[in-house]
């Protein structure tokens, strides 16, 4: 599973929606960004693009100091491995970087030897 995420932070998520057909991408980062709602699209502030995002269940409550809610979003950068494979993920992959065939409602996801490719991952894998 992902270091930065935990199950628990997911538990009111019911579906993923993919922007992007997640089979072509090696990996995509996640994270937990504030949303005003609980479906539907949210806004994107970063480099890079969405590929995709969580939906939440109407049992998800808002932040009580902010109103807004705590939805998991997947994107890739400019510099990952999809746009420039010789670039700085040609071996290895961001700490937030997980298999998207292992991502589901309220699941983390998965490291894999395909997100991790590289040498450290078949050593990682292997034990050599």
């Amino acid at each position: 599973m992902s270091s930065l995420l935990n199950e628990s932070d997911l538990r009111h998520e019911n579906a993923v929606v993919w922007l992007e057909n997640p089979d072509g991408l090696d990996y995509v980062r996640q994270a937990l960004d504030k949303t005003a709602r609980r479906r539907g699209k949210p806004r994107y502030e970063r480099d890079g693009r969405m590929v995709g995002y969580a939906e939440l269940g109407v049992d998800a409550e808002a932040d009580p100091d902010s109103g807004l809610q705590l939805r998991r979003v997947f994107f890739l950068l400019p510099h990952d491995r999809d746009a420039d494979p010789d670039g700085p993920y040609h071996e290895g992959a961001p700490g937030e970087a997980v298999d998207p065939r292992t991502i589901g409602p309220g699941r983390v996801g998965d490291k894999t030897p395909r997100s991790q490719r590289g040498s450290g991952a078949v050593i990682a894998v292997t034990g050599i």
